[in-house]
């Protein structure tokens, strides 16, 4: 029968060495010596070899893949997180599969379950349905070590890396108000989601930390992709409209600065705007949008850190790591306009 394929036999007789040698190189064993690593990987490059994944993972048990649930790829901090992760763990030899769980119960269960199916070595989770028994119970059947990415979920088993927004909230509302601002409106989407919740939070801790009552000025959009163009027009032709805006990124950040535009108001002149996250919309606007953001890098560090020491000791006890919002000014915010304060303040 014709041979199906150049296999690791035949790198061995081109390089001139056992074929134990050439699965050291090919394995990325340390204890092979540079003449022979060298035939074995110009072998290699002569006969266009490329390793049996399948095979490998039967000897190793190792699948050298991870699985990576997301509510929606299209948001762009999702998609700067999947690269930072992406580049990280390919750093190490794992490639990374991601999955869009489009905030679908049954479809994060499935997919959860497929991950395990399938032998990952770990998972990174960040579901949009956290509390739901389903997912919750997906979760818990996997045998692999698991990361929680900023969810709020009962799995004592389980490693997480969560975002500090409340007090990034506090710190982006504390700047506000040391601005003069006290009508500050908080525009996110309708979700039960550790990141809403949190947001929520901090904004309230804010104010009551400054002696302050928060006003009536939180909108939400029906979905992450919904708009908050009629909320906010409406907050906006108030006689006591915010003179600032601290939005969530991409779609909720878009329908606000339209709503803005429609009012005839000006960023910072008239109203100052704060992004939660940083998209095209917010670097892109004149001026840039001033932002709360997590740096992914270290986030990614974190993750692969929790994943790869769960893998060499599974019995360590679950850790849980929190990474900084980080408030930066691009010219978005200033002081609230003069006239409006007088209005506010009844003189």
């Amino acid at each position: 029968m014709k041979k199906k394929g150049v296999d690791i036999r035949d790198v061995a007789a081109l390089a001139g060495v056992s074929v134990g040698s050439a699965s050291r190189v090919i394995n990325g064993v340390e204890n092979v010596s540079a003449a022979t690593r060298e035939k074995v990987e110009r072998a290699i490059a002569v006969l266009d070899y490329r390793p049996n994944h399948a095979a490998q993972s039967l000897r190793s048990r190792s699948s050298k893949t991870i699985g990576c649930l997301f509510t929606d790829v299209t948001n762009p901090l999702y998609a700067r997180l999947f690269r930072a992760l992406e580049e990280r763990l390919r750093s190490e030899g794992y490639m990374l599969l991601l999955a869009n769980g489009l905030n679908d119960v049954q479809r994060e269960a499935e997919t959860l379950a497929l991950f395990g199916r399938r032998g990952m070595d770990g998972v990174i989770a960040a579901p949009g349905n956290e509390r739901d028994a389903t997912v919750l119970a997906a979760l818990n059947a996997l045998s692999m070590p698991v990361v929680i990415l900023d969810r709020d979920m009962a799995l004592p088993a389980c490693d997480a890396v969560l975002f500090d927004h409340a007090a990034g909230m506090r710190t982006a509302m504390a700047h506000l108000f040391s601005l003069g601002h006290r009508q500050v409106a908080l525009a996110l989407w309708r979700a039960s989601s550790r990141p809403v919740r949190r947001r929520i939070e901090g904004y309230r801790a804010a104010y009551r930390a400054a002696g302050l009552v928060p006003p009536d000025m939180l909108v939400q959009a029906e979905s992450a992709t919904g708009s908050v163009h009629a909320d906010v027009d409406a907050l906006l032709r108030r006689p006591d409209r915010p003179t600032a805006i601290v939005a969530q990124g991409t779609y909720t950040l878009g329908s606000t600065l339209q709503a803005i535009a429609d009012n005839g108001l000006r960023i910072p002149q008239d109203i100052s705007v704060i992004s939660i996250g940083d998209t095209d919309a917010a670097r892109d606007h004149r001026p840039s949008i001033s932002l709360l953001n997590v740096d992914s890098q270290r986030v990614a560090e974190l993750v692969a850190e929790q994943l790869r020491s769960r893998m060499a000791e599974p019995q360590l006890a679950p850790r849980s790591e929190k990474v900084p919002l980080v408030f930066t000014d691009r010219g978005s915010v200033a002081p609230p306009p003069a006239a409006l304060v007088t209005t506010l303040r009844g003189t």
